[in-house]
């Protein structure tokens, strides 16, 4: 009976990252001296983690001066920084190109995750 518990402990423990990688994340793909990466670092990345879109897609920063990250060699970075990608189970959902200003960012990224099922808020 021990033995059994353990087992299942151990495959609970074992599953729990592949659950957690299943979530949405909004990767931004940023460069150093980036203008409008430095307007996004003032005007949203200090709340993004509070709000109900960065519960649902955690931020991801990857610097297109180094080498892409294995798990998003599927993913074009395409020309121009930042660049916002909402990813999902390794596929992109959704991206924004450039940064829009604090009055569109959330809107555009709460149409990308209403369509990929992250909805904010909850649901």
């Amino acid at each position: 009976m021990n033995r059994i518990v353990v087992l299942l402990a151990l495959a609970v423990g074992l599953a729990l990252p592949a659950m957690a990688s299943r979530a949405a994340e909004l990767v931004m793909l940023e460069r150093a001296g980036c203008v409008w990466c430095a307007r996004f670092n003032a005007e949203i990345a200090p709340i993004y983690g509070k709000t109900d879109e960065g519960r649902a897609a955690p931020l991801r920063r990857v610097d297109l001066n180094r080498p892409l990250p294995a798990d998003l060699a599927g993913i074009d970075p395409g020309p121009f920084t930042p660049t916002f990608v909402v990813v999902q189970e390794g596929r992109e959902i959704g991206r924004i190109r450039g940064y829009p200003g604090d009055a569109f960012f959330f809107g555009l990224l709460d149409r990308i995750l209403s369509n990929a099922g992250s909805e904010p808020g909850g649901s």
